[in-house]
């Protein structure tokens, strides 16, 4: 088993953990924003991982989920920290990705569709059509936002909510994995 692995499966798990004590902390309290912190880095952590052992094993479907994964916990902790109605020029920055990641994967499931046989990555035709249109989705919520100049209140805390539990149930994170066969 690779070290990176193991770090990748450590920050996973202990993602889960602070995540779930951040949710029974009182927002605001010290002990929330201790367990939000080491939510967010160890999330960025197994993001991180992900990312080097697909790109060590050529499977192009989790880099991409990876680096969809870190930026959705990076852009959760940019909505936490900052005020009603500010954005950040790390907003601004932030927006290709879930637009490049998304045409990237819509583009590759219907190339896969297209071609006869069995898909060699062993992940099913349709995946990358989901997970395309969930990456174009968080892309236009960030075009939203960053339109008005940001959102207030209770929609900031939707989207940053939102924003963890996708990282944490994406096929990138710690509740599911994608097959690595390879045909």
């Amino acid at each position: 088993m690779s070290p990176i692995l193991a770090v990748h499966i450590c920050g996973g798990t202990l993602g889960l953990i602070s995540g779930a004590a951040a949710i029974c902390f009182r927002k605001g309290s010290p002990r929330h924003a201790f367990a939000g912190k080491i939510f967010v880095l160890s999330m960025l952590t197994m993001a991180g991982g992900a990312v080097y052992v697909a790109t060590l094993k050529h499977e192009p479907g989790n880099i991409s989920g990876g680096i969809f994964a870190f930026y959705l916990i990076l852009t959760a902790w940019l909505t936490a920290r900052r005020r009603d109605g500010e954005t950040s020029k790390l907003d601004w920055a932030a927006l290709p990705i879930p637009l490049a990641l998304g045409i990237f994967a819509l583009i590759s499931d219907v190339e896969k569709m297209r071609s006869p046989g069995t898909s060699r990555d062993g992940v099913p035709a349709g995946m990358g059509l989901f997970m395309g249109s969930v990456m174009l989705l968080a892309a236009a919520g960030d075009v939203r936002m960053l339109v008005r100049h940001g959102i207030l209140g209770a929609k900031r805390i939707v989207r940053h909510l939102g924003a963890c539990a996708l990282a944490c149930l994406s096929p990138q994170g710690p509740f599911f994995s994608v097959p690595r066969t390879v045909h």
